[in-house]
């Protein structure tokens, strides 16, 4: 097991869960987490996180390791996310890497170094005055591959991610390897098609929905001192769930954007993945598991 690493990928709502708790029971495993929201506490049902109960026993690691006030930088995350590997090695037992933020994975896969780059509020303010499709048009020019798969509605990635790429004159991030940091990985994408990501993405969102679940818990982030500003921010349900609390938007419309903007977020994943030929596709837990019993072994 030694310096191996298993990285469970894929599009939302595909299921990469559900397979890396059944994987991490038979093959001695802990998950690290490699959700870019999930990292934040307070944010549990619009994310998606893992309850104890569905954890079955199965220690999780990079869950709830930062405050939602603050920004949490993928810089921030690979240093957390080494540590944690290092440790679940040094127990003997197999690290799983699990998630759908391409930018989290490839930073450990890969073993890149991040470019430490700091707030530069003159630019910010600079930037700020541009409309999110002005700022994703630039981006595009400026780091094509970035441009793939960031969510072109959340103007805050958009002005950090041009931040970068102005600051250091490369792409983000600076694809230049660190040294000492190899993992013997294994990489698993679940395969889903289009329509049945749909089903999935709706059944989710309709679960999150019942007895306001998910309204309840954005009201309470509210209470907890976050702005509609920031809560937008973070995406997805928290950007749609906050603009009906503004009475900015119906509530029907919140649902239908919601899945609609999940289902290009999905497409975005998914072209970011297929830039990495190393990944090898599957779809179902017996695939998943023909693949591990050949590497584990090895």
């Amino acid at each position: 097991m030694k310096n191996k690493l298993i990285v469970i990928l894929g599009p939302t709502a595909s299921g990469k869960t559900d397979l890396a708790i059944k994987l991490a029971k038979k093959y001695n495993g802990e998950v690290v987490s490699a959700d870019s929201r999930q990292v934040y506490k307070g944010l549990d049902i619009g994310s998606g996180k893992i309850t104890e109960k569905e954890m079955c026993g199965v220690p999780h690691w990079l869950l709830d390791v930062a405050n939602p006030k603050a920004r949490f930088t993928v810089s921030q995350y690979q240093k957390l996310a080494l540590k944690a590997i290092k440790n679940i090695q040094k127990k003997n037992k197999l690290p799983i890497l699990v998630g759908g933020t391409g930018f989290y994975i490839q930073s450990i896969v890969d073993g890149i170094i991040i470019p430490e780059v700091k707030p530069d509020w003159k630019l910010r303010k600079k930037l700020e005055k541009l409309s999110n499709e002005e700022l994703f048009k630039k981006l595009k020019k400026l780091d094509p591959k970035r441009a793939e798969s960031i969510d072109r509605q959340n103007p805050r990635r958009l002005i950090r991610a041009l931040e970068i790429v102005l600051t250091t004159g490369t792409e983000v991030p600076a694809l230049s390897r660190a040294e000492g940091q190899k993992f013997d990985v294994l990489q698993i994408g679940i395969k889903k098609s289009p329509e049945e990501l749909k089903k999935y993405i709706q059944k989710r969102l309709l679960k999150r929905l019942r007895k306001n679940a998910l309204i309840n818990e954005v009201k309470k982030l509210r209470k907890s001192g976050l702005s509609f500003k920031r809560l937008e921010e973070f995406g997805l349900e928290y950007r749609f769930v906050a603009q009906y609390l503004q009475n900015k938007t119906s509530w029907q419309k919140m649902i239908d954007k919601i899945q609609k903007e999940s289902e290009h977020f999905a497409k975005r994943q998914m072209t970011w993945f297929k830039r990495d030929k190393r990944i090898i596709w599957i779809k179902n837990y017996a695939e998943a598991v023909k693949l591990l019993d050949k590497f584990v072994k090895k």
